[in-house]
């Protein structure tokens, strides 16, 4: 074999071109209008700063450009600074992060037991999120102060018991930040400045609670609308704490990146800093890919640190590749761009021959037409679906429109994994039946465990005739509401009734006992699963389950109507 038969190894990094701007340019080029909100990027590789710059219009109404300077929403990226704090705290003695929340906490109801403060820092306390449930029942409403301690107070179901799966939950951190209050002796917001941002030198970095406050330099966060025009994204919540309430700038991001690889840390133990990168072990054994809010995995070979995060208007992405010591922010304030994309780009460009391993695509349709249909799973009240979409096999999740999302990684198909899931498919699973139909049965596994999905039929039901028996009023516990059952035209609809108006959904029957649930809301539409309960006699009972929440009862409160 000659030297040209041979491929030769990548050249060490310190040999390599140096990207150019122009090729950095090149991947935010759709952002760079200006005559549209878009995004601010922050890039650094071996210490040196190498890409810092901002596009579009921090307001379209003032006509404001986004700066390097620019502050932004950065949601749920703010969970790693919110961990970051109970650690200190646990540092000194004033947490205990594995007991049970009892103690803390004693306004929880103990359900099927206590989880601990550890266990909602990784998403795995079997709680409903609280955001969930308000969207579910009240829309876009402001729910006033206390959302999540007065949701979890009133749970009378859980989404699965401590520790036993993982399930990307709100609440959890919404009571970590409580506790970080009880106790540290401060407001959270005061604790978070004083003893997390300023000494980490992230001078621009606040929670900030409420989107009606008014904050220097601060972007207007945009809602694209259907009809093409733009809105304040502005959320409901008074006090949304430690699952997403911060504001940064990239500097700020990129300051903590660096210091959560390692490099000069200004504050905490090494042991408080290698506990916020350990991921956690389920009951069952499997080991999620969920840290101290930080997702931990595989990108082309290389690991990543990473943690996105969204709300309405809003739209970020905040990663590290520790071995190469290069770190991205990108935060923005619309929802036009996918940063988790962007950020990738990056990675190639900047990493280029020193990944390993094919960018991960979208699996193919072809010759899995056997799948496509509907599944369901009884005990979790998943709902799972398979389409054609443009020859990309479309997955539905809880009666969703059918998009593109499950990954191929050699014979298994992949979905999730940061906070819930992952999902995983096998192939060798997915084969037909002898005589090339679906099998009515099929494996998923969820965190490691195995679930088993019945195939619904394909010839679906009137959802009037299906559902006559459910027309009526119900008692909703956990939602602080009431609800009510009631035919259309050719419609069966649900109107869930709370102190601030009424939420309504179209039931679409999937089988005589599972129904499509679709809530018509042209600026918040959502989308979950109903199972009807007839195992009582008179007028049934049901659950509503989705992406976040699971086991939500609607008790009937009166005879059946005709």
């Amino acid at each position: 074999m000659n030297n040209s038969d041979t491929a030769a190894p990548p050249p060490p990094e310190s040999e390599r071109q140096p990207v150019s701007l122009e090729a950095l340019e090149g991947i935010f080029s759709a952002a760079n209008r200006s005559n549209q909100p878009g995004l601010v990027v922050g890039i650094s590789h071996r210490g040196r700063s190498i890409y810092r710059r901002g596009f579009g219009l921090a307001s379209l109404e003032y006509g404001i450009a986004n700066t390097p300077e620019t502050r932004m929403r950065i949601a749920s990226v703010s969970k790693q600074f919110t961990c970051f704090g109970a650690l200190l705290l646990a540092e000194e003695g004033k947490l205990d992060l594995d007991a049970p929340v009892d103690k803390l906490l004693p306004e929880l109801p103990r359900l099927e037991g206590y989880p601990t403060l550890r266990q909602f820092m990784t998403h795995t306390s079997g709680l409903h999120d609280s955001w969930d449930m308000h969207f579910m029942a009240r829309g876009l409403v402001a729910p006033g102060p206390g959302i999540e301690l007065r949701s979890a107070r009133r749970q009378t179901a859980v989404n699965f018991a401590p520790g036993q799966s993982q399930l990307y939950s709100n609440t959890g951190y919404g009571l970590l930040s409580i506790a970080i209050e009880r106790a540290s002796g401060m407001s959270f917001e005061k604790f978070m400045k004083t003893r997390v941002f300023e000494p980490l030198g992230m001078r621009d970095t606040e929670s900030i609670p409420s989107d009606f406050m008014i904050v220097p330099r601060l972007a207007t966060m945009h809602q694209l609308l259907p009809d093409g025009s733009w809105r304040r994204g502005i959320g409901s919540s008074e006090d949304n704490q430690g699952a997403g309430a911060g504001v940064s700038t990239v500097d700020d991001l990129l300051c903590w990146l660096a210091q959560l690889r390692g490099h000069q840390r200004k504050v905490g133990s090494d042991r408080t800093w290698q506990a916020m990168t350990e991921v956690v072990t389920l009951a069952n054994g499997f080991r999620t890919a969920y840290a101290c809010g930080l997702v931990r995995n595989q990108y082309r070979g290389v690991e990543v640190m990473h943690h996105g995060g969204s709300l309405i208007g809003v739209a970020s992405q905040l990663i590290t590749v520790p071995a190469h010591e290069l770190d991205i922010a990108i935060i923005g304030n619309c929802e036009l761009f996918n940063p988790v994309e962007l950020a990738n780009q990056v990675i190639d460009l900047v990493l280029g021959d020193a990944l390993t391993e094919a960018r991960p695509a979208f699996a193919d349709s072809e010759g899995l037409s056997h799948l496509f249909g509907t599944r369901w799973h009884s005990p979790t009240g998943m709902l799972i679906g398979f389409e054609d979409v443009g020859g990309k096999l479309g997955f539905s999740f809880f009666h969703s429109p059918p998009i593109p999302m499950l990954e191929r990684h050699g014979d298994e198909l992949r979905l999730g994994g940061g906070g819930a899931g992952p999902y995983v498919l096998k192939l060798s699973e997915l084969a037909p039946a002898a005589d090339g139909t679906a099998r009515e049965e099929l494996t998923m596994f969820d965190a490691g465990t195995a679930i088993r999905f019945k195939r619904l039929p394909a010839q679906r039901p009137s959802s009037l005739e299906a559902g006559k028996d459910l027309i009526g009023s119900y008692r909703v516990a956990d939602l602080d509401a009431t609800a009510r059952v009631e035919a259309e035209g050719e419609q069966l609809l649900l109107h869930i009734d709370t102190n601030v108006g009424t939420r309504s959904s179209v039931l679409e029957a999937l089988s005589d006992h599972v129904f499509g649930v679709a809530v018509r809301d042209p600026v918040f539409p959502a989308r979950y699963a109903m199972t009807v309960d007839r195992s009582r006699t008179g007028r049934p009972a049901f659950e509503l389950d989705g992406g976040r929440t699971r086991h939500v009862r609607f008790e009937p409160i009166d005879a059946p109507r005709g």
